[in-house]
């Protein structure tokens, strides 16, 4: 443990991508819970903003709440659904920085939270099973993003291996699959909502995985997309150039005709008594002249 909290303050003095996503996903929880302690000293037990930043399984409500696809993947409510989500995505976000950059773990992690959403919307408006509460069920946390980096590093490094407490050394993608076997018995539980999202997180790494396997980078079309939207309102500076003779044609040939008598008398005198007999000013001209 001191050691995790060791390798933590590193990153935050680095101010990587990874300390910016915890810090994001721990800055949100703390004004939430803080906002839900201000609501129940008014006796207000309905939380309702939070809503506006959960993914709906309702496609209706999406439309009118669009950005709940990328709030939704940075929003958490319980301490230990933040804590176990942070602690992931830190352990094997690390992994995955050995070998991939900070903008396809950026790429990953929101193509990630996005694919987990889009599975959660099908399974619940598709399957019978969930048709009776399609249209008040949510989706919030961190999970579908954290596994798709999981899977992605697991199925790209395939024998990778990590060291588990009181099981020792196993290879990545073991634990993956054991994590992917107890999601799809899960699919029907309480918390149905969530176990389906990391299937479509887990999924997409697979799937980013096999892509840089074969030397496509899955999420480079979002980042330059993003790349784009960043850049958009920037306007490239532009420089004009002109040119303006400042003298008639006349004049500017006649000036030129004596330059070039001069030059030739200069190389003359080279030729005939050496770069030593040149004036300071005879110099200065062949010197002028060499660099037209």
């Amino acid at each position: 443990m001191e050691r995790i909290f060791t390798d933590l303050k590193h990153i935050f003095r680095r101010g990587d991508v990874l300390a910016d996503f915890i810090c994001v996903n721990i800055g949100v929880f703390i004004l939430l819970r803080l906002a839900g302690v201000l609501f129940m000293l008014f006796d207000v037990t309905d939380i309702y903003f939070l809503h506006y930043l959960q993914v709906p399984s309702s496609p209706s409500q999406l439309l009118y709440r669009p950005w709940t696809l990328i709030t939704y993947m940075f929003t958490h409510y319980d301490f230990l659904h933040i804590l176990f989500n942070m602690l992931w995505l830190y352990w094997f976000g690390r992994i995955f920085l050995q070998f991939f950059n900070t903008r396809q773990l950026v790429g990953l992690y929101v193509l990630g939270g996005i694919a987990g959403a889009l599975l959660f919307m099908s399974a619940y408006n598709v399957f019978p099973y969930f048709r009776a509460v399609a249209d008040t069920s949510y989706l919030l946390g961190a999970s579908a993003s954290v596994m798709a980096i999981v899977f992605a590093i697991s199925f790209y490094r395939r024998d990778y291996e990590i060291g588990l407490l009181f099981v020792g050394r196993v290879k990545l993608i073991y634990l993956a699959l054991f994590t992917l076997v107890i999601d799809l018995m899960a699919i029907t539980s309480t918390n149905a909502g969530g176990h389906i999202a990391h299937l479509g997180g887990a999924f997409l790494g697979i799937w980013f995985a096999s892509r840089m396997r074969a030397g496509r980078d899955l999420t480079a079309p979002f980042n330059r997309l993003i790349d784009r939207i960043v850049n958009l309102g920037k306007r490239k500076p532009t420089m004009h150039v002109s040119y303006r003779r400042t003298e008639s044609d006349h004049d500017y040939n006649a000036r030129k005709h004596k330059e070039s008598a001069e030059l030739d008398t200069i190389l003359d005198k080279l030729k005939r008594s050496g770069y030593g007999s040149l004036s300071a000013e005879e110099k200065k001209k062949l010197f002028n002249a060499g660099k037209n």
